[in-house]
């Protein structure tokens, strides 16, 4: 006797399982111009290395003598495969069973992804399209009894809050994506959504029953709305460039918070020194200049992985290397409010440098920073609170900290670009002060201006005065910052940067734990 009838009814169920949610559902997300989950990961993994986990996890159907006629597998697909040659874990919901809302194998697969990448201490990606729950339950019969969880269960989102502590959480929306799967997504590093997709609290039926808003998904949750809001990071056209990016910004990271991220080979010359530098700020305070040039033309060639670019748009942060390491960048945008602080750039700032500090990336601030932004709609958005809590957030960091003074530096807003024991370096172009010229005169001299004979005249001749005595070499000469450099030579000072504080990195590995932030 042998075992080969079971065996062929495993294989059978993995086979049926395969299907989705079958053929006709199939042909109609391809309709949409949307992959399927399977096809998803298998674009998104190396080759065949997909390992799933819980093929055999679903509902048997059997005729009446007994024999399997059909398998509706778990609606959430779960396991192990390798992006960029590292290990990761990779799930998601498929919507062509129930619009991906939880079937309940599906709900206990869905449980347990960041439970495995705790163990496993590797990187989750998280492919997202589908709803949470349904008032019919997730077996789909209005008449069950909604029994829930044990009272000694763990809280569902324990895990899902824990694993942004441990390893790095990459996401995408790449559909409709409402209730609990949204609420996932958002608990990542790094979250990027297709032009397709829509991310929502609640769909348009809910909404317009609870609150007489007639809105389609496009107005309530579409790229450009959850672009400028903060919900995700960044927005893609296709899928598959949206895969592309979780794959890049995990190349940046380490496995988890107990290893420094990795190293790659870099051909770039370290003591690369770009001319453009020398007359990219203009001698004209007041004319903008392109800090995205500066940024580039200092890190690796092709090395920088901008995030959040449409969240408070007057700070740049994203990924980059120098010398081949993996660093942190954050910079001022004087496109936008002069690159002013507003409560979206301080809460875009905040979790940034919380996710540098948690997995070691050290961060090079380039600093052109005017202030907090100011008027009414600056205070009713509490950008005092927000401001003072991402300082907060800066003061705590535990990663090497190297802040270049592009242009200005002014008010409590500037403390943002320096972190604890900081390596700062300044440029011929940089003036800092307790407040711009341009304030600072409008304050301080508002009666001599109003009585002059040529009010305009005299404002003209104090800015300029004043101007003058912002100068950077006299912080220098009382060395009050570590150097003035010729704006060519910032590559390699900052590589050499990077050789002196590699011995600390290595001391604090392990979870980055901080206090309560304003």
């Amino acid at each position: 006797m042998s075992w080969e009838k079971e065996s062929d009814e495993i294989r059978r169920r993995r086979a049926l399982a395969k299907r989705q949610g079958g053929a006709e559902a199939v042909a109609r997300q391809h309709a949409k111009g949307r992959l399927t989950l399977r096809e998803r990961i298998a674009g998104l993994a190396d080759g065949d290395s997909f390992r799933e986990l819980g093929e055999g996890a679903g509902v048997p159907q059997f005729d009446a003598e007994g024999n399997l006629v059909d398998f509706e597998p778990a609606n959430y697909v779960l396991g192990f495969a390798t992006v960029g040659g590292r290990r990761v874990v990779i799930g998601g919901e498929d919507f062509t069973l129930k619009g991906g809302s939880p079937n309940p194998a599906g709900l206990r697969k869905s449980v347990y992804a960041e439970e495995l990448a705790l163990t496993y201490k590797v990187p989750l990606i998280r492919l997202h399209e589908g709803g949470g729950g349904s008032v019919a339950g997730s077996a789909g019969k209005g008449n069950a009894r909604p029994l829930g969880e044990p009272v000694f269960a763990n809280p569902r989102f324990r895990s899902i809050a824990q694993v942004l502590g441990e390893v790095p959480v990459a996401a995408a929306a790449l559909g409709p994506v409402a209730g609990m799967p949204a609420a996932r997504l958002v608990a990542s590093h790094f979250s990027v959504m297709v032009e397709n997709a829509q991310v929502l609290i609640a769909g348009p039926k809910v909404v317009a029953r609870a609150l007489n808003e007639d809105l389609t998904k496009e107005e309530l949750g579409g790229p450009d709305v959850h672009a400028r809001s903060g919900v995700i990071d960044n927005v893609t056209k296709t899928e598959e460039e949206a895969l592309a990016e979780i794959a890049r910004f995990l190349a940046y990271l380490p496995d988890n918070v107990w290893q420094l991220p990795p190293r790659m080979d870099c051909s770039d010359p370290r003591d690369r020194a770009e001319e453009s530098l020398l007359s990219i700020v203009p001698k004209d305070r007041r004319k903008p200049f392109n800090m995205r040039k500066i940024v580039k033309a200092v890190m690796d060639e092709g090395s920088f992985f901008e995030m959040t670019k449409r969240f408070g748009p007057s700070l740049i942060t994203g990924l980059a290397r120098l010398n081949g390491a993996s660093v942190g960048v954050i910079a001022n945008d004087c496109h936008f409010y002069a690159g002013a602080m507003t409560a979206a750039a301080a809460q875009k700032l905040r979790r940034f440098a919380d996710m540098c500090n948690t997995f070691h990336l050290p961060i090079v601030s380039f600093v052109d920073e005017p202030g907090f932004m100011i008027g009414s709609a600056s205070e009713k958005a509490a950008t005092i609170r927000h401001g003072t809590a991402a300082i907060a957030a800066v003061m705590q960091s535990r990663v090497p900290w190297a802040s270049i003074i592009v242009h200005k530096v002014f008010g409590v807003a500037g403390a943002a670009h320096f972190g604890p024991d900081g390596f700062v370096l300044s440029w011929p172009s940089a003036a800092t002060g307790a407040l711009p010229v341009e304030g600072g005169v409008a304050v301080a001299f508002a009666r001599q201006i109003a009585e002059a004979a040529d009010p305009e005249a005299l404002r003209a001749e104090l800015e300029a005065k004043l101007a003058a005595g912002q100068s950077p070499f006299p912080r220098a000469e009382g060395f009050s910052v570590h150097e003035l450099i010729d704006p060519r030579e910032t590559r390699a000072r900052l590589c050499d940067w990077l050789d002196w504080v590699e011995p600390r990195r290595a001391l604090a590995l392990g979870p980055y734990l901080t206090t309560m932030r304003p």
